[in-house]
C-alpha cells in the first residue's frame, strides 16, 4: 500500500491525482492528509457516567449513548432519528448543555472485554434531539470540516484500528487512554468531495446490507411460523393449516368428526418407518468424520472445527451415505433434546458410533428433515430420556427407546411431499439470501481494507 493514497480509489480522483504528479508531487491536492488525531480532532466534550439503571427508553429530554450499544448494538454511523437510544431519566437539559453532541462527532468506546476497545459512531441525524455521550465513551469533535459518514467508517476499519491494539491496557477488562486515542495516526483525502463519495457509497452498501439482513430475518420467522402450523402442536391430532387439496379431502370425509378419517394425520412409531444404519467403515470407503451443526447439518469436522475431532483410526465409526439421517445426542442451551440431521452435503462420511442412524423407507426423507427441526419430537425423547439421564453431555437414551419414539405423520404420501418440499424450497429460498448477504458483507470488508490507509 502507498503511503499518501489507497490502494483503490475511485476513477475521478484517482486521475486528478495523476494529472497533478501522482506521488512524485509532495504538494499534490489529491494526496491524502496524514495528522495525528488529537491534531484534527478536539476531545474537550466531557461524558457522563449514568449506568443503565439511570436510563429508559419511553420518554425524556436528552438521549444518552451507552458504550455497550456502541460495542453491540450501532454501526459505524449513529442514526439518532432510528436508532434506539435510551433517554436520561429525570435528566435536566440545562446540567448537560454544555456537553450536547453535534453532527460528526465520533464517539469512542474506551472498555470492552476484547479487542474492540475503540468501537466507535459517528453522529448523524440529529436535527433537534439533544444527544450526550455516556459510560465508558470518549468524544472526539472534528475540528475541520469533513463529509458525512467518512470518519465513522474509517475510525471502524481494521486499518485504522491496528493502532489501538498495542494501546490497550488491561487483562479481563481493556481499555484504551484519551491520551492515547490522540496519538493515532488518521488518514483522509484533503478533497471533501473524495470523502464525501467515500462515506456516501459505504453508507449506501451498509443500507444494502441491513435491507437483506432484513429480508433474511423474515424469510427466518416465516419458516418458524409455518414449522409450528404445517405440523400439529402438541396434544393436537391435526395441523393448524393444510395445503388446500388435503384440507379439503380432510373435510370431504368428515373432518375430525370421523376417527376413521383417512386422511387425518396418524401415530406412527418411528422403527415402522425407517430402519437403523450401523454399517461400519471397516474398508475406509471414506475418511470424512461429520458432525452435526444446527445450521448447517451434518458437515466436515475440519470445516466446522478448523481440525479433526474424531481418532485417527476411523474404521469403527458407522459409515453414513447422503440422505440419511443421524441424532445426536449432545445436548445444549438452543437444543435440549439434541439434533437430528440428515447428510445432504457429501455422498458420505463417517459418524462416531454415539450417534444413532438411521434411513427412511416409509416416510418422505424432505418430511422427515422438516419434522426434526420442530419440537414436536421432543416430548416422546424428553419421556425415555428423563431430565436426570444425563452423562457427560450426552442423553441417557438408547437406539432402542429412540426408534420406539411415536410421531405423528399424514398418511397420503402426497401430502408428506408436498411439505417437505415447501420447505425444502423455502431453506433453498433462505441460503440464497444468506449467500447475498454473506457477498456483501465480504465486500465491505474487502474495501475498508482497500479504500482507506
Amino acid at each position: 500500500m502507498n503511503k499518501n493514497y489507497p490502494k483503490i480509489r475511485f476513477s475521478e480522483f484517482e486521475k486528478a491525482f495523476e494529472e497533478n504528479g501522482g506521488e512524485q508531487n509532495s504538494e499534490n491536492p489529491y494526496a491524502w492528509e496524514q495528522r495525528k488525531l488529537g491534531e484534527v480532532f478536539d476531545f474537550s466534550v466531557s461524558t457522563n457516567s449514568l449506568s443503565r439503571s439511570q436510563l429508559n427508553y419511553d420518554k425524556g429530554e436528552i438521549k444518552n449513548v451507552h458504550y455497550g450499544d456502541i460495542l453491540v448494538n450501532y454501526g459505524s454511523i449513529l442514526d439518532v432519528e432510528t436508532d434506539k437510544i435510551p433517554f436520561i431519566t429525570d435528566g435536566l437539559l440545562d446540567k448537560y448543555k454544555p456537553n450536547l453532541l453535534k453532527n460528526g462527532d465520533v464517539i469512542f468506546a474506551d472498555a470492552a472485554e476484547d479487542d474492540t476497545v475503540g468501537k466507535a459512531v459517528e453522529v448523524n441525524g440529529l436535527s433537534d434531539k439533544n444527544l450526550v455521550s455516556g459510560l465508558h465513551t470518549i468524544v472526539a469533535r472534528p475540528m475541520e470540516k469533513m463529509a458525512d459518514f467518512f470518519i465513522g467508517y474509517y475510525i471502524n476499519s481494521n486499518i485504522y484500528h491496528s493502532q489501538l491494539l498495542k494501546l490497550m491496557q488491561g487483562t479481563k477488562v481493556s481499555s484504551i487512554s484519551k491520551i492515547n486515542l490522540k496519538k493515532t495516526i488518521v488518514s483522509y483525502p484533503e478533497n471533501l468531495d473524495e470523502q464525501k463519495k467515500i462515506g456516501g457509497y459505504l453508507r449506501l452498501l451498509d443500507t444494502t446490507i441491513t435491507l437483506h439482513q432484513r429480508k433474511l430475518k423474515t424469510l427466518e420467522k416465516m419458516k418458524k411460523s409455518y414449522l409450528q402450523k404445517l405440523f400439529p402442536k402438541n396434544g393436537e391430532q391435526n395441523p393448524e393449516i393444510r395445503f388446500t387439496e388435503f384440507k379439503k379431502l380432510f373435510e370431504e370425509n368428515g373432518g375430525g368428526q370421523n376417527s376413521e378419517n383417512p386422511y387425518a394425520w396418524e401415530q406412527r412409531k418411528l422403527k415402522d418407518i425407517v430402519n437403523r444404519v450401523t454399517r461400519k467403515n471397516k474398508n475406509l470407503e471414506s475418511t470424512l468424520p461429520l458432525t452435526i451443526s444446527a445450521q448447517y447439518g451434518l458437515v466436515d469436522q475440519i470445516t466446522f472445527f478448523n481440525k479433526q475431532i474424531a481418532s485417527k483410526d476411523v474404521s469403527g465409526y458407522y459409515l453414513l451415505q447422503k440422505g440419511e439421517f443421524a441424532y445426536n445426542k449432545s445436548y445444549s442451551k438452543d437444543f435440549p433434546w439434541g439434533a437430528i440431521k440428515r447428510l445432504d452435503m457429501y455422498d458420505e462420511g463417517v459418524l462416531s458410533t454415539l450417534y444413532i442412524a438411521f434411513r427412511p423407507f416409509k416416510v418422505n426423507s424432505d418430511f422427515l428433515v422438516s419434522y426434526y427441526e420442530t419440537d414436536g419430537w421432543h416430548k416422546e425423547v424428553a419421556i425415555r430420556a428423563a431430565e436426570g439421564a444425563r452423562n457427560h453431555g450426552l442423553l441417557n437414551i438408547t437406539a432402542v427407546d429412540f426408534f420406539d419414539t411415536g410421531l405423528l405423520i399424514p398418511p397420503n404420501n402426497d401430502e408428506q411431499q408436498e411439505i417437505g418440499g415447501f420447505f425444502i424450497e423455502l431453506d433453498h429460498t433462505i441460503t440464497l439470501h444468506q449467500r447475498k448477504l454473506k457477498a456483501l458483507q465480504d465486500m465491505k470488508k474487502s474495501l475498508l481494507q482497500k479504500m482507506f490507509i
